[in-house]
């Protein structure tokens, strides 16, 4: 997480991750989840939080996911089932459900393929908001697999040469196991920024920096200085990876084409062919490491890249150097001992649906 979005201690309040844990499953509950789907949900949240991933945690997500539940967007009960299959790839319906909860139980399934087929690709349709899709690829870098997840929808990003958002900001995710060194987990927009990220820069008065949103007119803001609550149209305009042609914009664009792919048309979801708003679709994908080499010389081979890459002479100003992963990793140490950083305003807003839901705050 860039310092620019970090919440200044000045405006936080650092809340144990066991009690936020509790009291997010209990408003889970209280909107109709069941025991293990608020479990499940929580834990992706806090995932997001405790590893530094706030675009994503209880600050920016919980609120709308309540307020899906509660104006019946969003299917509490979901029963989602598989449309069609084969022996290393499905398509499945999730019937209305939160992705943050469809999509790991899918990477579950992934992983039983998997291990059974060397590989397995599954396709999610009629799901919500996936979360931090790290979370998912991760739980198959745990089960000793490499893991791919990715999601898409809605329309933020402008394409190279454009002048209005026509993809998603559309995120892809990537994680691999080692021995001694952390995960490698890279999970990333294909947008200059998360969207996200600029609800954290309303919330925290910062304004665009150069390179992450378009003019009215479609063309990259090189200067920078636009406030968070800048959009065109009805839309946030955030350009593509790299902002410019030059710089490589066509990259990112491209690659958020390929996600809108693999999540929309191989699951049949609606609203790709038209590009519509509110279209939403998620991927998942597990490969058995077994099914290609010992898992043990692998994660010794992973190992010895990842100290490398650590270990590589850092540039003029800066310390060391990092590869993905690593930082989420010594920030989840950090705050499981020290606390998650909440902003006063979220904290503000715990108090007020704990009180509407019946709930005991004690997050303060």
């Amino acid at each position: 997480m860039l310092k620019h979005f970090l919440v200044p201690e000045k405006d936080a309040i650092r809340v144990r991750h066991d009690i936020l844990r509790t009291t997010v499953e209990e408003i889970f509950r209280k909107v109709g989840l069941s025991d293990e789907d608020a479990v499940l949900g929580a834990d992706v949240l806090l995932y997001a939080d405790l590893r530094g991933v706030d675009t994503h945690g209880v600050s920016n997500m919980l609120r709308a996911y309540v307020r899906g539940y509660n104006e019946g967007r969003t299917n509490p009960r979901p029963n989602w089932k598989i449309i069609h299959e084969t022996d290393s790839t499905a398509s499945v319906d999730g019937d209305g459900g939160l992705g943050n909860i469809i999509a790991p139980k899918v990477m579950d399934y992934a992983i039983e393929k998997a291990q059974k087929s060397g590989s397995c690709g599954i396709a999610i349709r009629n799901s919500g908001h996936a979360g931090a899709v790290g979370y998912h690829a991760l739980k198959a870098a745990k089960a000793g697999m490499i893991g791919m997840a990715m999601t898409a929808g809605g329309n933020a990003m402008i394409p190279t040469f454009g002048a209005e958002p026509k993809l998603g900001t559309n995120p892809i995710a990537w994680a691999a196991p080692a021995n001694k060194e952390a995960p490698f987990v890279f999970d990333a927009a294909m947008t200059a920024i998360a969207g996200n990220k600029i609800g954290l820069a309303r919330r925290l008065g910062k304004p665009m920096e150069a390179g992450w949103l378009a003019n009215p007119d479609g063309t990259p803001d090189m200067v920078g200085g636009q406030s968070a609550e800048f959009e065109v149209g009805s839309v946030r305009a955030q350009l593509p990876m790299a902002a410019t042609r030059v710089l490589g914009s066509h990259k990112g664009y491209s690659l958020g084409v390929v996600v809108d792919i693999m999540c929309g048309p191989l699951s049949m979801a609606s609203g790709f062919g038209s590009a519509e708003s509110t279209r939403r679709a998620h991927f998942v994908q597990a490969w058995d490491i077994a099914g290609f080499c010992d898992v043990d010389e692998f994660k010794a081979d992973m190992d010895g890249m990842l100290e490398g890459l650590r270990n590589t002479k850092p540039m003029a100003g800066e310390d060391r150097v990092f590869y993905a992963g690593l930082p989420e990793a010594e920030t989840e140490i950090e705050r499981r001992r020290d606390g998650i950083p909440l902003h006063k305003e979220v904290i503000e807003w715990f108090r007020d649906i704990c009180a509407e839901l019946s709930i005991e705050f004690n997050l303060a």
